[in-house]
């Protein structure tokens, strides 16, 4: 639980820090967004959740039994996520990185170009073996129905057969 929020106030500091170059309304802006974003998480997916009202490897599960009432789990086994579904999470990332290159281009500054490119290891490769190899491999709603795992494994075996129909 604890290397998955490290991992996740990284990534917000890391942005907000990126954005300050814009003046500090830009980060604290910034910041209400993730905090919104992470909300919507606790509200849509986590009151639906097996893991409501316990610990889950986020700890969003108990977050959000704090804040919501539960929800139906049926309706989290049944959802169908799309990309539009992942879009605020992914902006997370996404925000910082253009604000990063906009920087760049006006005043090049190593601090900046170095905090981008841990920003992107850690929202891309971080969040990669954070959710693999501690998070969904050990997750029981993976094995009740999980929306997240049903999209990345169709998107997984589309490019596995674009990749076999090249051979």
């Amino acid at each position: 639980m604890a290397l998955s929020n490290i991992f996740a106030i990284s990534i917000w500091v890391i942005g907000a820090s990126i954005l300050f170059g814009f003046g500090l309304l830009f980060s604290v802006l910034f910041i209400v967004y993730c905090f919104l974003t992470e909300v919507s998480i606790y509200r849509g997916s986590c009151v639906n959740c097996c893991y409501y009202g316990k610990v889950c490897f986020s700890g969003r599960g108990k977050i959000s039994s704090l804040m919501f009432k539960r929800g139906d789990p049926q309706s989290f086994v049944n959802r169908k996520v799309t990309f539009k579904d992942l879009l605020p999470d992914l902006m997370v990332t996404v925000i910082p990185i253009i604000g990063g290159i906009i920087l760049l281009i006006t005043s090049f500054s190593w601090l900046v170009l170095i905090l981008m490119i841990i920003l992107l290891l850690l929202a891309s490769g971080g969040n990669a073996v954070i959710r693999g190899r501690f998070a969904c491999r050990y997750c029981r709603q993976r094995e009740i129905g999980c929306p997240a795992r049903q999209f990345f494994e169709e998107r997984r075996a589309v490019r596995e057969t674009e990749i076999d129909s090249r051979i």
